[in-house]
């Protein structure tokens, strides 16, 4: 287990850009799941200011 950890003596090189990617694909997902939230507020907001067709059936909560 040690030879694989230590990578032929490149463990530091290895494990740094394996750390780095993590972090990169953590801080997109943050970033997504922050835009999807804001998106979708913005459509609440939209949807009830929208003045409502005529004849419609449709509840708003």
């Amino acid at each position: 287990m040690r030879e694989f950890l230590a990578m032929g003596g490149y463990a530091a090189f290895v494990w740094s850009c394996v750390g780095l990617s993590f972090a990169v694909f953590a801080g997109l997902m943050l970033t997504a799941r922050r835009r999807l939230r804001s998106v979708r507020g913005r459509i609440r907001i939209r949807q009830r200011n929208a003045a409502p067709d005529e004849g419609s059936w449709e509840l708003r909560a």
